[in-house]
């Protein structure tokens, strides 16, 4: 039997196929989950639609905005009633104006902190009590962070504090639902060319430094995400809960 025969999966983030959110979307399909995606804006419904498509033309594809709790619980109501149940869910989120993600970080403004926090971190808090109730026979969620959460990454800025928070919320999850046989655990991904990434100053840069630095010599894959996050997402994980997982060739490791 494959991994996950029988799972029911939300993937939240996926904006094209170069997102890490699509790699563990596909490697989660491969292991024989049932999705359904969520799209943020009209801008982005085409590109996610299309995605989506080659899972079968009854793939679940539902708007959310993840600042609206209207529109999150309208995900969650619009899951119960295909499906009955819940069994994963992908937090691939993340956003900062991009003045924030330039210059210093002491020049962040008071509007900037807010946005990141709230689409970055907030978000998880808000997709896993929707999910809680669904999630019946227990379940596993993931979120996507970065290494600028724990040490300064030059332009991160507010997205590493923001990051810092989505993983603090992260525990502080797996323990309130740790009960219920949900676990939490979060992937910090080595840096990914995709089309979030491109929009932190001096990303290229950052990417030869990790394949030069790193100690496997290169960057991760995003078919390597996705094997993680099905890994994690499986029976094998079953007593891994709040969690920060590595997946970055080992660079997080270097001290020098």
């Amino acid at each position: 039997m494959s991994l996950l025969e029988g799972k029911i999966g939300l993937v939240v983030g996926v904006a094209n196929k170069r997102s890490i959110a699509w790699a563990i979307a596909q490697a989660w399909r491969n292991a024989g989950a049932t999705l359904a995606f969520t799209y943020q804006g009209e801008r982005l419904k085409e590109n996610v639609e299309e995605l989506a498509g080659a899972f079968g033309p009854d793939t679940l594809l539902l708007p959310c905005d993840v600042t609206r709790d209207e529109e999150i619980a309208g995900v969650f109501a619009a899951i119960a009633a295909k499906f009955g149940k819940l069994d994963l869910l992908l937090h691939s989120v993340a956003f900062a104006p991009r003045d924030a993600l330039e210059g210093s970080f002491v020049n962040t403004t008071r509007d900037a902190f807010r946005v990141a926090h709230d689409v970055s971190a907030y978000s998880l808090v808000a997709l896993a009590r929707g999910a809680a109730p669904l999630m019946t026979g227990g379940g596993s969620i993931l979120a996507m962070t970065y290494y600028g959460s724990e040490k300064v990454v030059p332009h991160y800025n507010v997205m590493g504090v923001a990051k810092a928070s989505l993983e603090a919320s992260a525990r502080y999850l797996a323990y309130d639902l740790g009960p219920k046989k949900i676990r939490v655990n979060c992937i910090s991904a080595g840096p990914v060319n995709t089309v979030a990434a491109r929009g932190i100053a001096g990303f290229g840069d950052m990417f030869k430094h990790y394949e030069a630095r790193s100690p496997l010599r290169r960057n991760v894959l995003a078919e390597e995400l996705g094997a993680t996050g099905t890994f994690l997402a499986s029976d094998g994980a079953a007593a891994i809960t709040g969690q920060v997982l590595y997946v970055d060739c080992g660079y997080q490791i270097m001290g020098m």
